[in-house]
């Protein structure tokens, strides 16, 4: 076995309850959290019961058999344990199947609970579907009866071929199905659900691939070939999972307790296509929107997600900020200083609201989502240090991205550095050593390596974008236009969208307003051109043309990916062509645009907002007759 944690390692003597003594559900979890309290696993025993009883609000954890797993992931947890309790009267815990419960689990698990305990965990749920394992535990006498139990089960497991993550071997049948286990948790009935798919699907000679949404992340990942392949998908989950992907395939949905009671009926069901199309076969204009987003998603790298994760989490407080301060400017531009004659007091809270406090937390959340995506929760403080030296030093946009990199790669080291440690400094790592030496290491970097070079080139990039002249200006915005249009959506536009906020952050608006009307132009263009040239499109897609103008008014600029999908070599062009004339006549017009975002509702704010107009609808003119040049009509 290893380095692998055991559930012995989990489940002591004096985690035992043995009977356990309770009449309703309430004792019953008291008195196994007492029980790891009285044993010293617990940080704060009322905080962990306020943890099991919001799970439980979730969904019952009796599954059935008599079996109950009440569970939490907190920081009210010192040490990772299990807690056994053996009722012989029984006690009613609503499981599916209103049987009493009679074998109570509480896992109680830190609130960084590393990889091994949560794999840990999830045997133990493997190893309570085999019913000779369940019939000697309601029959031990002693706590030492029931640790060998355990450990002789444990012991079968490894000893074998059988392996809690392991798949079955493929069945020879030409009945595929793929499904999805998740609960809000992620550490119990995922994985016993799971299981219970595997070993009815093998049972019955269908051939299974299961995905685990759990605490560890998403384990055995559905790829778009395995989705492809199925002849249905199984959803079964209380939680939210990723459906876009599903589009246009038979999806049965289900509580994920469905999952580990009703195995057999479920994948009966898959195998005939009992269930529903998602996304009404995912022919609609917004299911094809979404579709293609989902499989972008799936093909990015991981620096790309861990930037976007930042980008995302960070937009909220860019375009609220951004509009606020874009109203104040409706006073005058200098109306939020007291000492210009044109001072306004509403405009210097707007100013201070907007610039001072929602801008200024830009980079560091910026810099801490990034670190949180690349490490989890103990990755954010440093980061958000890391976000807050960067932008008090001057080293901007740039400096924030480094900072979020820096500081999660570094409480990826710290880690694996720490990993030795004994199991009795668990709770103490999240808590003292991940902040305080993932501050100290990213602080001392920023502040003496990369903060006064990033700032110097920021600076730098700042005096020649404010002083270029306007034939540089114009293949600026000729360049972002196009890269606006390359990939709707994508890494590309997602990089000049970026460029134009760090501008913003600057002062300098040019090249924001550049990149939101090459943004609209791509589905306007296409909605124009489906209107205009319509033996270029089938009824379908001049129905969407309809559609696109409403995205294309509002900034979406992913409402062109179904026909750049349908005829990508002619229509990828076409708007490349128009988004880089818009961007190009947008900067040579001198249109600037102080919010972070583009569309009818931001023409207010928009400086030199009738030749802002007139970039896009140029614009999107051109892209409606590049389309009518290279695009074929469709033959009737």
């Amino acid at each position: 076995m290893g380095n692998q944690i055991r559930i012995v390692d989990l489940l002591k003597l004096d985690t035992i309850l043995l009977p356990l003594s309770a009449a309703t559900k309430e004792e019953a979890l008291d008195r196994l959290i007492e029980k790891l309290h009285e044993a010293g696993r617990l940080q704060d025993k009322e905080e962990m019961k306020k943890a099991i009883w919001a799970r439980e609000n979730q969904g019952s954890t009796g599954i059935g058999e008599g079996i109950a797993i009440p569970h939490a992931k907190t920081a009210a947890v010192k040490i990772p344990s299990i807690a056994f309790g053996l009722s012989h009267e029984g006690v009613d815990f609503n499981s599916l199947d209103e049987q009493k419960a009679h074998l109570f689990f509480m896992i109680a698990a830190t609130e960084d609970a590393d990889q091994a305990h949560l794999e840990t965990l999830a045997q133990l749920s493997q190893m309570l579907m085999d019913e000779s394992f369940r019939q000697e535990l309601l029959k031990a006498e002693t706590k030492e009866q029931v640790l060998d139990i355990v450990q002789r089960k444990e012991l079968e497991i490894h000893g074998g071929n059988e392996s809690a993550s392991s798949e079955p071997a493929p069945a020879a049948s030409t009945v595929k199905v793929v499904a999805v286990t998740a609960c809000p948790t992620g550490i119990a009935h995922t994985y016993m659900a799971a299981d219970a798919l595997k070993k009815k699907a093998e049972e019955l000679g269908i051939t299974i691939k299961v995905e685990t949404n759990g605490s560890g992340g998403v384990k055995n990942k559905l790829t778009a070939e395995d989705i492809a392949e199925a002849t249905a998908v199984i959803v079964a989950a209380d939680k939210q999972v990723e459906m876009e992907r599903f589009a246009g395939k038979v999806v049965i949905e289900v509580p994920v307790a469905q999952g580990i009671r009703n195995a057999q009926s479920l994948l009966e069901r898959a195998a005939k296509q009992e269930g529903s199309v998602y996304g009404a076969g995912g022919q609609s204009y917004q299911d094809k929107i979404q579709a293609a987003k989902a499989e972008n998603k799936s093909k990015q790298n991981p620096i790309y997600k861990h930037l976007m994760n930042g980008v995302s989490n960070m937009l909220p407080f860019v375009v609220g900020g951004g509009i606020i301060i874009a109203l104040s400017f409706m006073f005058g531009i200098k109306a939020s200083d007291p000492n210009d004659p044109s001072f306004h007091p509403l405009a210097k809270a707007l100013m201070d609201i907007g610039g001072g406090n929602a801008f200024a937390l830009m980079i560091p959340v910026l810099a801490g989502f990034i670190a949180k995506s690349i490490a989890d929760r103990p990755g954010f403080a440093p980061g958000m240090v890391g976000g807050m030296l960067a932008a008090s030093s001057g080293a901007g946009f740039l400096g924030g991205l480094i900072a979020g990199f820096l500081a999660g790669y570094i409480v990826v080291g710290l880690k694996k550095l720490f990993a030795g440690l004994p199991e009795t400094l668990e709770g103490i790592k999240p808590m003292l050593l991940y902040p305080l030496f993932g501050i100290l290491f990213t602080g001392f970097i920023m502040i003496y390596v990369v903060s006064d070079p990033v700032a110097a080139a920021n600076a730098a990039l700042s005096d020649w974008l404010k002083n270029m002249g306007q034939g540089n200006a114009i293949i600026l915005g000729i360049v972002l236009g196009a890269m606006m249009a390359f990939d709707m959506g994508g890494p590309v536009n997602k990089a000049a969208f970026t460029f134009g906020i760090a501008m913003i952050a600057d002062g300098n608006y040019g090249p924001h307003a550049a990149i939101m009307a090459a943004g609209m132009t791509p589905p306007l263009g296409l909605a124009l051109a489906t209107t205009l040239f319509k033996k270029k499109f089938t009824e379908e897609e001049r129905q969407a043309g309809k559609t696109a103008y409403v995205l294309g008014a509002s900034f979406i600029t992913e409402g062109a990916i179904p026909f750049a999908a349908a005829d990508p070599t002619r229509v990828i062009p076409s708007i490349m062509v128009g988004s880089a004339v818009a961007g190009g006549l947008s900067m040579a017009f001198g249109v600037t645009l102080p919010a972070p975002h583009g569309g009818l509702f931001v023409l207010p704010v928009v400086g030199n907002v009738g030749m802002y107009i007139v970039s896009i609808l140029i614009g999107t003119a051109v892209t409606a007759l590049m389309i009518k040049v290279l695009k074929k009509d469709i033959a009737n």
